[in-house]
């Protein structure tokens, strides 16, 4: 299996048709503020102590380090339900097992040694683990514009009135795939048994972008044609409520469902375990697997699973203005990026958008 020549890198937008805005995100911490959506709340009682934590110019794993030596812990003691941006204000819960600790006590130790603002420390039976979230609600302010903020308002609103109507492609972003496809490349060649790496968290996220590429191809591909916004007979359809997955079997059934924004399609995450489509979907699907030149075989023996990932995001887009600058607030699910929104308003994937730390925690493909 030999890494791709010219690796495809260029998504089409969905709101191809309406100008960008352009602009300079995340010129401050400040200008990008997110904020976890848990899933559920502590109950006030067992032997973990959930912290809530705000904080900036630090990512997720070096808190975790933070905390885990201030306590005297190791760090699988100390949990995270998602990664978290480093060139940001974000707020985030961890979870500590320190049984005889008082809360308010670890939330005093933790301000005063940390440089972070503890919002509250409540106790809860179990660790707080990957994927335990909803979602992360982001606050974005784009500067620099290179129009009159009025145009550039009415602009944004044309985009966002869009998004909002048929939803956008749930592309993987930059920060998984790498720099000009690098962590791709890197996964090709360690699945190819070309490279070998120790480590064990690097080796999996590594061969986890070069899936995330495929499943950025499939969508590229869905919108290329036509087919984002309409099912195809044996799609693998997913309820937006429940999370309910089913294959698609009458169209004329099917598809108002999703033109009402309560289904989606989804798209492949390929595994030797991954539940595949069927019919005509399935056809799209093998198309991107056979061009990849990976196999089964080499999955299975690399023990990627594969699995799932939700065809489209359908945010909720609140934009305003300043003086000067435009103003973003949206809410995704666990596993949606901030920069696939993003892109679609700017146009322009050469913006100066700050690179953020690798997140892992939106699927389990291998």
């Amino acid at each position: 299996m030999a890494v791709p020549k010219d690796l495809d890198l260029k998504l089409p937008y969905i709101t191809e048709g309406i100008l960008g805005i352009s602009g300079r995100i995340r010129g401050k911490p400040e200008d990008f503020i997110v904020d976890e959506i848990p899933a559920y709340q502590p109950v006030g009682y067992g032997d973990h102590i959930f912290l809530n934590i705000t904080k900036s110019l630090k990512t997720t794993r070096d808190t975790q380090i933070e905390l885990a030596k201030l306590f005297d812990l190791q760090r699988e003691n100390v949990g995270h339900a998602g990664l978290k941006d480093k060139f940001a204000i974000t707020t985030q819960t961890f979870s500590l097992l320190l049984p005889k600790s008082e809360p308010d006590e670890v939330a005093k130790i933790v301000e005063d040694n940390l440089g972070v603002i503890v919002n509250w420390a409540l106790r809860h039976p179990k660790k707080l683990r990957s994927g335990h979230l909803k979602g992360n609600l982001f606050k974005v302010k784009i500067t620099e514009l290179e129009k009159p903020v009025e145009i550039i308002f009415e602009r944004a609103n044309k985009i966002a009135s869009l998004l909002q109507s048929i939803g956008c492609p749930n592309y993987y972003g930059v920060q998984r795939i790498g720099k000009n496809g690098g962590n791709v490349i890197e996964g090709y060649e360690i699945l190819g048994g070309r490279y070998l790496e120790r480590n064990r968290w690097l080796r999996r996220y590594l061969v986890s972008s070069t899936l995330s590429y495929l499943c950025n191809l499939y969508l590229a591909e869905r919108v290329r044609h036509g087919i984002f916004t309409r099912l195809l007979v044996g799609d693998l359809a997913k309820k937006h409520d429940t999370g309910g997955v089913f294959t698609v079997e009458d169209l004329s059934k099917e598809q108002p469902r999703c033109d009402a924004k309560e289904i989606s399609f989804t798209a492949p995450i390929y595994g030797y375990k991954m539940r595949n489509a069927k019919a005509d979907a399935k056809k799209l699907e093998d198309m991107i697997f056979e061009s990849s030149g990976l196999t089964l075989g080499g999955l299975r023996e690399n023990r990627v699973i594969g699995t799932r990932r939700m065809g489209r995001l359908l945010p909720e887009i609140d934009v305003n203005k300043t003086q000067n600058d435009l103003m973003l607030s949206f809410a995704l699910p666990a596993g949606g990026y901030a920069t696939t929104i993003l892109r679609e308003f700017t146009k322009n994937e050469e913006i100066p958008l700050v690179y953020q730390e690798p997140d892992m925690e939106d699927e389990d493909e291998t």
